[in-house]
């Protein structure tokens, strides 16, 4: 196999193609495999050194990202983590902060605990009790999808975009309620009243006429 298969393209002289295939193919590669990739990268563009992998936002590639968030926390990093958590439960019994997104963002993006592992304990300890309360309209749109986003939790997301779509109709009033044809007014009791009125008043002016 040369150094176009393992990349995974045909052969090119594009430097920029050959490292984007590299990098692809490292996310999911093994320790073994990234070796093979990293000879590979250096036949296809002529031995230069082997370019330095991504750096996302998080600081590592996904899957390096992913193992990291897994990983068991230090002392120090437990104590932030308790901390966090005990301040959430706190704003949780403010019924007017606990609305704000901003409150939340302060609490849980103050660093570290803005760090994959911490978010991901955070996360774990806090999803029994504030994960249902996003989901059922406990919180506004806007802090819901913030919590949706910040911890992975897509229902969460799903749910706020299905409120805020809802948005706009009128509270108390079914969405079928419009749908249905007007009612027919019956006009026979006013005509009625009307001729009865009518030939009172003849009644009484003829009387008067006469006298």
């Amino acid at each position: 196999m040369n150094c176009w298969e393992i990349l995974g393209i045909e052969p090119t002289g594009d430097r920029r193609r050959i490292q984007d295939a590299y990098e692809q193919q490292l996310k999911f590669a093994s320790e073994e495999e990234a070796r093979t990739l990293e000879q590979a990268f250096r036949e296809a563009v002529g031995d230069a050194p082997a370019p330095i992998t991504a750096v996302t936002d998080s600081g590592q590639p996904e899957r390096q990202a992913h193992e990291e968030a897994q990983r068991p926390l230090d002392a120090n990093e437990g104590q932030v983590v308790r901390e966090v958590v005990i301040q959430v439960k706190a704003l949780l019994n403010d019924a007017s902060r606990s609305k704000d997104p901003g409150i939340w963002k302060a609490i849980l993006g103050e660093p570290p605990a803005d760090e994959p592992p911490l978010r991901h304990e955070i996360g774990r300890q806090l999803e029994p009790q504030v994960r249902p309360m996003a989901e059922n309209g406990t919180f506004p749109v806007s802090v819901a999808q913030f919590l949706g986003d910040w911890f992975g939790w897509f229902s969460v997301e799903e749910a706020s975009e299905i409120e805020d779509e809802g948005e706009g109709r009128e509270p108390g009033v079914a969405s079928d309620q419009a749908e249905q044809p007007p009612q027919m007014v019956n006009f026979w009791p006013a005509v009625i009243g009307w001729i009865v009125g009518l030939v009172i008043l003849t009644t009484l002016f003829g009387g008067m006429g006469g006298g």
